[in-house]
């Protein structure tokens, strides 16, 4: 298995992922409303910036998030959930230093948000 090195890793990654949030049963109603053509290519940003700082991402994703929240309260067994799907999907195809290293920030972005959102 090889590691992530680019940005077509990380829409194999950001597509595989939200294909397993669209169909699982915790999480999946959170996500009803959103429109895939536009999310899609904002999560391929976000997540290129977040591991290979492209700079390609511009927004403001606990605003988001704290708009879903207000739509659909969030629970830490939420975000756990969340975090779970993204590592099993990293782990799916990637290893290596960069697929650990997004693990890691991805389970620092939820903590951040859980504190930020859930604790208001």
């Amino acid at each position: 298995m090889k590691d992530l090195e680019n940005r077509q890793d990380i829409e194999i990654i950001v597509n595989s992922f939200y294909d397993k949030v669209r169909h699982d049963d915790m999480i999946s109603f959170m996500f009803d409303h959103v429109n895939w053509d536009k999310h899609l290519p904002l999560m391929y940003d976000f997540w290129d910036n977040v591991l290979f700082y492209t700079g390609n991402y511009t927004g403001n994703p606990m605003a988001k998030h704290q708009m879903a929240h207000n739509r659909n309260p969030m629970t830490t067994a939420h975000f756990e959930r969340w975090l779970f799907l993204f590592n099993n999907t990293v782990d799916e195809s990637f290893m290596g230093e960069h697929a650990t290293l997004l693990k890691e920030r991805a389970k620092s972005i939820a903590i951040i948000m859980q504190m930020k959102i859930i604790r208001n």
